[in-house]
């Protein structure tokens, strides 16, 4: 069965519901998150997606992101879905959102009103091979040389989240637990 997702306008108030790729075939605005997780050593927990995903497949991003379904808190659907997607459970908190919008080459359009959150893990990390194909932890630093020498081998809206996330790490960061 087809998921749907929470349609807003550009303050994130709800507009209405639309089954999941209808809004990306329409390119409309819909609710979202993406979920960055953090090592006790400050280094980013980072996803490749799957190769079968709908798009951005094979792409390296944060080490979470999807929807929050009608009637659904949108942090407890990103507690949800990190659970679902790389096994493991640790506290969220919302830092900012922001909205953005990429066309992909198959013709579908990601046009979303994002909600970011951070957390810190150390341990297991059990992922679903359906959704991610490996993953690694990596310095700041690291991801931000990567993203200017190979910015192919990201996501578009880790492309976007990214410089938000490195400013917030550098005046905020310490640990999060």
């Amino acid at each position: 069965m087809e998921r749907k997702v929470i349609l807003v306008n550009e303050k994130d108030e709800i507009t209405g519901t639309a089954e999941k790729m209808e809004a990306h075939q329409r390119g409309l605005l819909h609710r979202a998150f993406s979920v960055f997780i953090f090592n006790t050593k400050g280094e980013m927990l980072l996803q490749q997606r799957a190769i079968n995903k709908y798009h951005s497949g094979g792409l390296w991003t944060n080490a979470c992101c999807s929807h929050p379904q009608p009637g659904e808190a949108t942090d407890d659907a990103a507690k949800v879905r990190l659970k679902e997607e790389m096994g493991f459970e640790t506290s969220i908190s919302k830092i900012f959102d922001f909205v953005y919008k990429a066309e992909f080459e198959n013709g579908l359009i990601e046009y979303e009103f994002d909600h970011v959150f951070i957390g810190e893990y150390e341990g297991k990390i059990n992922y679903d091979k359906g959704e991610v194909m490996d993953f690694a932890y990596r310095t700041m630093d690291q991801i931000s040389c990567s993203l200017k020498d190979n910015p192919e081998e990201y996501t578009a809206w880790f492309l976007i989240a990214f410089p938000k996330i490195e400013n917030w790490w550098k005046h905020n960061y310490k640990s999060i637990a």
